[in-house]
């Protein structure tokens, strides 16, 4: 069974992410793997110089600020950045669900194969599920929401930014729609512990009929 986790800024989703692999759950982190594709991917370097320049990959190495600026402000040219990256991502976690992840050792998301590795739910860890597509390749969505003020707190101590920008960033995602979308929703205001909120997730999750 396939779970989609997302929800927005400072929400905590990877920190539920990181307690459900610590608990044994494959989880495939959609932001780690894109990056790790812009590098490693062939079609996606290629596609990556065509849009933005040779510049992009200078002395070889993905020059993240530059691609960054130049799409802050420009919608379309987001928006080819996505349909560049959004697809090579769909089909990695493709090939990611059909047993990758119990026998790769190259990264964060794909965990090497253990004894303690459970196959009974795969987790796919995005901030924008919905909006790249990836809730499609999902049987199930968990959405980790929390009190605003609790998600600017957050954010503010984990980038060293101001409340402003964060406050911006949070409006500009408006997760209400995909809130309304999820299968589950889960609280994540800081009063339960981390442990208790993901055995709730696998519980209700269990309750859709997974094995």
């Amino acid at each position: 069974m396939i779970i989609g986790i997302t929800g927005g800024i400072g929400s905590g989703k990877s920190t539920i992410a990181r307690q459900l692999r610590a608990m044994g759950y494959a989880v495939y982190d959609t932001d780690s793997e894109a990056k790790r594709l812009i590098v490693e991917d062939a079609h996606v370097r290629q596609k990556m110089e065509q849009l933005f320049g040779r510049e992009v990959y200078a002395d070889g190495v993905y020059q993240t600020a530059l691609v960054a600026q130049r799409v802050f402000t420009n919608k379309s040219l987001l928006a080819q950045l996505n349909a560049i990256v959004h697809p090579a991502v769909k089909a990695d976690i493709l090939r990611w669900t059909t047993n990758d992840h119990l026998s790769s050792t190259g990264s964060q998301s794909n965990p090497q194969k253990s004894d303690l590795q459970r196959k009974d739910f795969l987790f796919i860890e995005c901030a924008i599920l919905y909006q790249a597509g990836f809730n499609q390749l999902c049987d199930k969505v968990v959405m980790i929401t929390a009190p605003e003020a609790i998600r600017i707190e957050r954010t503010i101590a984990r980038d060293q930014t101001t409340m402003d920008k964060v406050s911006a960033r949070i409006h500009a995602q408006d997760v209400e729609g995909d809130i309304q979308r999820a299968d589950i929703v889960i609280d994540n205001d800081g009063t339960t512990p981390i442990t208790t909120l993901c055995e709730k997730i696998i519980t209700m999750i269990g309750s859709y009929g997974g094995n």
